[in-house]
């Protein structure tokens, strides 16, 4: 199985272009082989379970149990507790692909209607 360039465990889409500006030193998704070994494994899990449509249905739950307790938990109390800081995250997350369960448009109106209203 051969991942395309914008599936997020594929590793050339975790490093920038080398004329790119360097990421956002608070969090560099290549600076974790930790993260990236798991999610390899999780790939060749996968690639073992090609033929069983069943087991791959049983991983594909579990992966979804995973997010839905990350996003609930440590996600979730780590959001920013100000408007601006709230903001900065989705215009974030709106360019960078959008959040897995909210489709782009609607994630970009959430974000028109926490924009700062302009001073008069």
């Amino acid at each position: 199985m051969s991942l395309s360039r914008t599936h997020p465990i594929d590793e050339s889409t975790t490093s920038p272009p080398t004329s790119a500006p360097a990421p956002d030193p608070a969090f560099d998704p290549a600076a974790d082989p930790e993260l990236q070994r798991a999610l390899d494994t999780l790939l060749r899990i996968a690639e073992q379970r090609a033929e069983q449509p069943e087991a791959l249905l049983d991983l594909l739950r579990r992966i979804e149990h995973l997010h839905r307790t990350i996003q609930d938990g440590p996600f979730r109390s780590s959001l920013p507790g100000d408007r601006n800081g709230l903001f900065t995250l989705l215009a974030e997350m709106e360019s960078s692909g959008g959040w897995p369960y909210i489709p782009r448009l609607q994630l970009r109106t959430f974000m028109d209607l926490l924009a700062p209203e302009p001073e008069p």
